[in-house]
């Protein structure tokens, strides 16, 4: 009898940016199909890296086109039968000027806001709000972390 051959996982892979204000507020968005807010950001097709992805969702969703820094954060959870990667990018501070150019789509989200780290914990699922303390840290150190969630 032989062993069948393991099948490799496929999970889902998202990524989406982190952005910030002049106060070191973090932009967060309000989807119109979820009860807790989120970072920018969406799934990543098939064929795309997750760096153009979040450019494309920052476009789609924001009405913004612009570039994105340094990955800060990979995240993996067991969300669905073979996990999701989130993939967070440095989308650095944005001035007034490119916050007031927001344009959200309305079929995806209902508002945008920066918000410090204490504002967002209400905001966020919890292990949303866990991610966000990592690329907190991951920004303030310099460097990318890796991190397992229960599940965003």
């Amino acid at each position: 009898m032989t062993t069948p051959e393991p099948v490799p996982a496929r999970p889902r892979v998202s990524s989406g940016a982190a952005f910030f204000n002049d106060d070191g507020r973090i932009l967060l968005v309000d989807p119109t199909y979820k009860k807790f807010w989120n970072l920018p950001g969406g799934g990543v097709d098939a064929g795309e890296t997750p760096r153009a992805a979040c450019v494309r969702e920052v476009r789609e969703e924001l009405g913004l086109d612009v570039p994105v820094g340094p990955l800060l954060v990979v995240a993996w959870t067991a969300a669905g039968p073979d996990g999701k990667l989130y993939f967070v990018f440095d989308g650095g501070v944005l001035p007034p000027d490119r916050q007031a150019a927001i344009v959200l789509d309305p079929g995806e989200l209902a508002e945008h806001a920066f918000v410090s780290p204490e504002q967002a914990r209400s905001l966020l699922s919890e292990p949303q709000y866990t991610l966000l303390a990592e690329v907190l840290r991951a920004r303030a150190e310099g460097a990318t972390r890796y991190v397992e969630l229960a599940g965003i």
